[in-house]
């Protein structure tokens, strides 16, 4: 807890939410083929891998710990993210992309563009849509959000 996992996902559908535990899991479902998924950590760093993922139905839960620091690179697909206190870095080329936002007042910065799509942000007060659109949010916090994608859509939203 407290440290940053950089996560980097091959194409399919994919969920981060906070475990139970301090521990990091990768659960796969759907169409599972000959994906696999790598992990290494070192102190309070840890880089998660899912490689060879098949091009339908695959899907992916990563577990990690209550507040974290997230990098996550996903090349297309979808992906959800919940609500995990620590800052949060996230790159998509294609897809969409929704991160559970708690409590707006803990960022600092939020920023959010997509190439071509749409970026609801209602948790922050706003929306864009088209081309080339970016939102950009100041608070008082102490947590960065920053999330930057190609094709897709990109959701801030309340936790369910």
């Amino acid at each position: 807890s407290g440290g940053r996992i950089d996560v980097e996902l091959d194409g399919g559908n994919y969920a981060v939410r906070p475990a139970a535990d301090e521990h990091i899991r990768v659960t796969f479902s759907g169409n599972v083929g000959t994906a696999r998924a790598e992990l290494t950590a070192t102190g309070a760093q840890a880089l998660v891998r899912i490689k060879d993922t098949p091009s339908n139905n695959f899907q992916a839960t990563i577990e990690v710990p209550n507040i974290v620091d997230l990098v996550v690179r996903l090349s297309a697909g979808n992906l959800e993210v919940a609500a995990i206190p620590g800052n949060k870095e996230i790159e998509s080329t294609a897809g969409n992309v929704a991160i559970a936002v708690a409590d707006p007042n803990e960022y600092s910065s939020v920023d959010g563009s997509v190439k071509a799509g749409d970026i609801q942000a209602a948790v922050f007060g706003g929306s864009r849509s088209g081309l080339l659109q970016r939102f950009t949010w100041s608070g008082k916090g102490k947590y960065t959000l920053r999330a930057s994608l190609g094709a897709g859509n990109l959701t801030f939203k309340q936790p369910r």
